[in-house]
């Protein structure tokens, strides 16, 4: 049955200790099923079981790219999508019996797809009477028993989320999740789930959920006043010795939150973002945690707990589904308890495995239904645009997002008192594999240009505060001397910055020297033809994730909002591509900046 958020938050802490909780627990296995642990040769008892975790999961269900509609691929030759995650499940669940294990998830299910996409917004789950999300009916059929909540879960608003809850037979966690109001849960901070062991008495495993407090800044407009989210340390110390006083066993911890100690939205929130590994050094009590949220992949990782002197193993598997992270662990019966002598953490690839035909046969009506809508035409093009180079060198199709985003801020301050003010534009390669054809453009062709669902702002910016925006834009750049190399394999992503957080800003003409530090990299800014007067006020048409601070970009987040939208700024390029009826890159690419050293163009 359905996790019961309102039953769980109306039950006492005494009456908690008693029973698990509701949908939460581990059905019991047939008595065939094979057993583990038992008797040592030293007549110690023990126990073996294994938690299955996977992450960022992103809308993945099949092994497809909707945005190419065609097979994913990539370069590693990796695979996508639950219907192979459960294969692996199935493999496991097969070796160490049913009954011996859990699987568990670590947040981001509902966003990034456009198969996650199209019943958030196009055949919506929360329409009288609508469909169940393809992400439940999946994660259902395959009998996950926990979810943390991610970031990304809050991107469709809150009425979405509930509706997604209450479609799944699992609870979703955190902990850290709080009524903006009450201060009280908002969601089931944890789950408790007993395992049957053939000696002893039953091993009670506490799963507890923590999400990232970025979702205050990232998704402000549908959190704020709403919902509050404090740091992961801070939720963890509260909760964990509570889980350990209503008798669990184990503690595992499913965080929505690298590992790095790092954050992108500087000092915006006292919290820190990627926490995973603070949480394991800082809280006692804690056997492991699945981390999310980085998209990296980490088969194990171990943190020493400042406390106990104890090690915490931690666990990322790579997103979308790509890979599958057994902790396995053994327990030991002794003085009436159950107590972990042994954990580890490994991966498996999902590339080994094949899609599971009772996920696929369950939903392939959902996945026939969106490939017929990616394929509709918009419009057409009159000539092929690719983004393979638009991480080193000004190319049309970012030239497109930037120009949609402009012309929109445009139209819509057009008779306020902003309306006669310069309206610059702000896009990331959000892909480097990008593309639209010459001939008919398709909705996943502008889509596949804009794989989040950003929403569009008009901020106010000075001719300085925009140089600042672009000098800290620069530090992306691998600082190259004149003479040296340049592969641009290895120019790109300096100190690990992503792709998504290297912005181009259209309406204005400037060079990148890279072979100067950063801070000082910028030059020749112009507009017009004339040098950027620093005192000059300038409209930034930017999407909302770096609006609020994504990225830790400088002045924008404090900047005056002149305007908002609350329409992803995909759907806006769709609707201007049809309104068009031709995209012509003549009528709005031009190289404006380029990478140079010492004056001397790069590329």
């Amino acid at each position: 049955m359905a996790f019961d958020r309102r039953t769980f938050l109306g039950t006492s802490a005494a009456t908690g200790a008693a029973v698990a909780l509701a949908g939460a627990t581990s059905s019991p296995a047939a008595a065939a099923e094979p057993v583990a642990g038992g008797a040592s040769a030293a007549g110690a008892r023990t126990y073996a079981f294994t938690v299955m975790g996977t992450t960022d999961l992103h809308g993945n269900v099949f092994n497809w790219d909707y945005f190419t509609d065609k097979e994913f691929d990539d370069k590693a030759h990796n695979d996508v999508g639950l219907a192979k995650i459960s294969t692996l499940v199935n493999q496991v669940r097969a070796e160490k019996g049913r009954r011996n294990t859990l699987l568990i998830d670590a947040g981001d299910t509902i966003q990034g797809t456009q198969l996650s996409y199209y019943y958030a917004k196009v055949d919506p789950i929360t329409a009288r009477r609508g469909p169940v999300h393809p992400m439940a009916q999946a994660m259902n059929a395959i009998g996950y028993d926990a979810a943390a909540l991610g970031n990304h879960e809050f991107n469709y608003g809150i009425p979405v989320l509930r509706k997604f809850e209450e479609q799944c037979d699992f609870p979703l966690l955190g902990a850290n999740a709080l009524d903006a109001k009450t201060l009280r849960p908002a969601f089931a901070p944890y789950s408790m789930h007993r395992l049957r062991t053939p000696c002893g008495r039953d091993v009670k495993v506490a799963v507890l959920g923590l999400t990232n407090p970025g979702i205050a800044i990232w998704d402000k407009a549908n959190v704020q006043g709403k919902m509050t989210f404090p740091g992961l340390e801070e939720q963890a110390a509260k909760y964990v010795p509570r889980l350990r006083s209503l008798g669990a066993d184990v503690v595992i911890v499913s965080a929505h939150s690298g590992s790095s100690g790092t954050s992108s939205y500087g000092d915006q929130l006292p919290y820190v973002e990627n926490a995973a590994g603070l949480v394991a050094e800082q809280v006692p009590g804690i056997d492991a945690i699945l981390v999310g949220h980085a998209h990296t992949e980490i088969p194990e990782y171990r943190v020493r707990n400042k406390a106990t002197g104890k090690d915490v193993v931690l666990s990322e598997p790579l997103k979308w589904g790509q890979r599958l992270t057994l902790f396995d662990f053994e327990l030991t019966w002794a003085k009436g308890c159950w107590s972990v002598s042994k954990v580890a953490a490994r991966v498996l690839n999902s590339n080994t495995a094949v899609e599971d035909p009772k996920i696929v046969g369950l939903l392939s009506d959902e996945h026939r239904k969106v490939v017929a809508y990616v394929n509709q035409v918009i419009g057409t093009s009159t000539q092929a645009m690719s983004s393979a180079d638009g991480p080193v060198k000004d190319v049309a199709i970012i030239d497109l997002i930037n120009h949609v985003q402009a012309e929109t801020v445009k139209g819509a301050l057009a008779g306020t008192e902003w309306g006669a003010l310069p309206v610059l534009s702000q896009a990331s390669c959000f892909s480097r594999t990008a593309a639209i054809p010459a001939g008919q453009v398709t909705i996943k062709d502008a889509a596949g240009l804009y794989p989040f669902e950003n929403t569009l702002e008009a901020r106010l910016l000075t001719g300085a505060q925009v140089k600042d925006y672009l000098e800290y834009s620069a530090k992306y750049y691998v600082r190259t001397a004149p003479g040296e190399v340049v592969d641009p394999a290895k120019l790109t992503n300096a100190e690990g910055t992503p792709d998504y957080n290297y912005d181009a800003v259209y309406g204005l003409t400037y060079d990148i020297d890279v072979s100067e530090p950063v801070g000082s990299r910028i030059s020749g800014l112009s507009f017009q033809g004339k040098p950027v007067d620093p005192a000059a006020q300038f409209v930034l048409a930017v999407n909302n994730y770096r609006a609020s601070g994504g990225g830790n970009f400088p002045h924008v987040p404090q900047s005056k909002q002149l305007w908002a939208n609350s329409d992803e700024i995909r759907n806006t390029i769709i609707q201007w591509v049809k309104a068009k009826g031709t995209v012509d890159p003549a009528q709005f690419a031009s190289v404006d900046w380029r990478l140079t050293r010492a004056g001397a163009p790069v590329f």
